[in-house]
């Protein structure tokens, strides 16, 4: 089902098409653009710095709390260490139980998820457990999963995904690499995990979930899928004896997630970061593979550092004249 007009930002743009269909009178058109314009109001000035800030020094506090570890390591006993990190865990999640759903809560349920993490590496020190390092951010995922399934804010859904990452990237270098597995199939994997997430994040906001209505953490997820897949892709077309099934099939996944792109664009009615994002993709693709054709099949090196900028300056006129015309096809302003 496509999006209710209704829902979309009133831009300049779409105005200006309601006017000149005669659906807004003149001086309803000039209202709606004022309004369309205008700066936001005070209140709203007043919940973006405090929610800002609040995020700020939230990440202020606890790099504060690792850096304290750091320099007073020695000088502190096991106890100490393991007492001070579970007393700001329970008063972070006391905080977030108290402030309920409000931004200072979500955020303090943020900070007791973090603060899981060092928890676990000041028992793994104090006790030398042998444990590596793969298995502590897998048992920091494990761990805060509750909260993150219960609390309902993105960010805190992202560092569950950055962990996950993180403990699969571990994982590999230290456990797959004695079975023969590489980085290619590691790259491969990454961008399968972020690309589900991606796709599971968008299915459940066209559900009109109301958490998932923000754009950021798409857009972020977009990029965590695409740049190990077009990384693939490049490597493929570089590369003269690893074209592997496991290289290969990148292509046409970044296909795929380009056509996802486009779609969601036309559903959403204008997403030109993430048509942005895709046509960097195709020109990184595009230029590479100019490039290889220019150095190793005709081998006109010389002419190659000639031409190659040629190439790039023409896809990048074209991609911007492409963006341009969806802009004013879906009514979207260029600046969003």
């Amino acid at each position: 089902m496509p999006k209710d007009f209704l829902d979309l930002e009133a831009t300049p743009e779409r105005l200006h098409a309601l006017a000149d269909a005669g659906i807004l009178s003149p001086d309803a058109y000039g209202r709606a653009l004022h309004l369309a314009v205008a700066s936001p109001a005070r209140p709203a000035w007043r919940a973006f710095l405090s929610t800002t800030l609040m995020a700020l020094g939230s990440l202020l506090v606890l790099a504060g709390v690792v850096y304290f570890f750091a320099f007073n390591w020695a000088e502190l006993g096991r106890f100490s260490k393991l007492g001070l990190v579970s007393l700001g865990i329970a008063g972070a999640a006391v905080g977030a139980w108290r402030l309920g759903e409000r931004p200072a809560g979500q955020f303090s349920l943020l900070a007791a998820a973090v603060l899981v993490g060092p928890l676990l590496a000041v028992y793994g020190q104090a006790y030398q457990t042998g444990a590596d390092p793969y298995e502590l951010f897998i048992g920091w995922g494990v761990l805060i999963l509750p909260w993150v399934a219960l609390a309902r804010f993105t960010p805190l859904w992202m560092l569950q995904l950055v962990l996950v990452n993180t403990g699969v990237i571990l994982f590999w270098g230290q456990r797959m690499g004695r079975f023969g597995s590489n980085e290619e199939a590691l790259a491969l994997v990454l961008g399968l995990l972020n690309g589900f997430a991606w796709a599971t994040y968008e299915h459940f906001a066209n559900r009109k979930v109301s958490w998932l209505q923000g754009r950021w953490m798409p857009r972020v997820l977009s990029l965590m899928a695409l740049m190990p897949l077009v990384g693939l892709g490049v490597l493929f077309i570089v590369s003269r004896y690893d074209r592997s099934l496991v290289v290969g099939v990148s292509l046409p996944l970044v296909i795929g997630g380009l056509v996802a792109i486009y779609a969601l664009h036309r559903h959403l009615h204008g997403e030109l970061f993430l048509l942005t994002v895709g046509a960097v993709c195709v020109i990184t693709l595009v230029t590479t593979a100019v490039g290889y054709f220019l150095m190793e099949v005709t081998h006109a090196e010389e002419l190659t550092l000639f031409i190659l900028p040629l190439v790039l300056i023409g896809e990048v006129g074209l991609a911007v004249y492409w963006l341009r015309h969806e802009s004013q096809a879906t009514g979207v302003s260029e600046e969003t």
